[in-house]
């Protein structure tokens, strides 16, 4: 189903994670049998979730929803603009206001069915049966890496629990979905044993010191650009206004100057030491994929590594 991608892609839960706990992989396998889909088999659920992915991410960003945006914006500047016109200039303003309001219907009516369009890809059985998994996985804690912000319903990086929650379940014993209940329940076991060996004894990359010191510092910086331009402004014209009115005071504000170069080169310097840790977070996020894909059960990544790993696989792009 989905096109093949140069690394392997990293799944919020797989076999060797659900296999480790047998009721768990039992109501897996229920699930599956009532969806029609086998959410053991690692590959087939790599390849849906890269097609139901691009189905979402498509439904949302189609032409009919730029087309409402249009539609919206120009009948809200249709009443200030349209007496510029000279054809236009005679007629009374309340005439004006026909064209405006046929303009936000119809961008308003094509904003519906986009919207419609992507709740219904959203909302597809088998993205449902998917999110029933990880709840489930959640419920028997099982470790679930992450969870893509699209198969939820959420912005990219955003917060809440999104259109589409991932169903909670009781701890023991019977248990319901409190989200897109179907009906049926589940056995639920004990605590997940954390302590298990992966499967084929595959090792787990240890996340070395470059790794951690990125997920501190994502969110460092940004700032001296417009922290130098600023200084840089405000330094021409202490200048310029000690020139025009005859003020030596003012030639002092020629000190901001080097200040904003000093400004700009330490965040060149910051921005050179967070794509050296950000490439080392990449390899990490990569080995993790590989030992996953080799059956090893990879722990859950941190926001700030979810957020790359969203960025490398091109969700907050598509």
């Amino acid at each position: 189903m989905g096109t093949p991608t140069e690394h392997p892609p990293l799944l919020p839960i797989t076999h060797a994670t659900l296999a480790a706990d047998p009721r768990l992989l039992a109501a897996v396998r229920d699930v599956g049998a009532r969806r029609g889909f086998d959410y053991t088999d690692d590959a087939a659920t790599a390849a849906l979730l890269s097609e139901r992915r691009k189905a979402v991410r498509g439904a949302g960003n189609s032409a009919p929803g730029w087309l409402g945006a249009l539609a919206i914006v120009a009948g809200v500047c249709w009443p200030f603009f349209a007496p510029a016109v000279p054809a236009l200039a005679d007629r009374p303003r309340g005439v004006l206001f026909g064209p405006a309001a046929l303009l936000l219907v119809l961008g308003t009516w094509l904003w519906v069915l986009v919207w419609r369009r992507w709740k219904r890809e959203l909302l597809h059985p088998l993205l449902t049966g998917y999110r029933e998994v990880i709840g489930l996985a959640q419920a028997h804690g099982a470790p679930v890496t992450h969870i893509p912000d699209w198969l939820v319903g959420r912005s990219d990086n955003g917060s809440g629990k999104g259109s589409a929650p991932i169903p909670s379940y009781e701890g023991v014993g019977a248990a319901h979905p409190s989200h897109e209940g179907t009906g049926a329940s589940h056995q639920t076991s004990a605590p997940y044993a954390h302590p298990a060996p992966s499967a084929a004894n595959v090792a787990i990359p240890a996340k070395t010191h470059a790794v951690t010191e990125y997920e501190a510092r994502a969110d460092e910086g940004g700032w001296h650009d417009e922290a130098g331009w600023m200084l840089l402004f405000a330094g021409g014209i202490g200048v310029a206004w000690g020139y025009t009115q005859e003020a030596p005071v003012g030639y002092l504000a020629g000190l901001l100057v080097p200040l904003a170069i000093v400004t700009w080169l330490a965040g060149s310097r910051q921005g050179r030491e967070k794509r050296r840790l950000r490439e080392e977070a990449v390899a990490y996020v990569r080995a993790l994929a590989a030992a996953q894909a080799a059956g090893a059960r990879v722990p859950e990544l941190s926001p700030v590594l979810a957020k790359l790993l969203a960025e490398e696989s091109g969700e907050s792009r598509e």
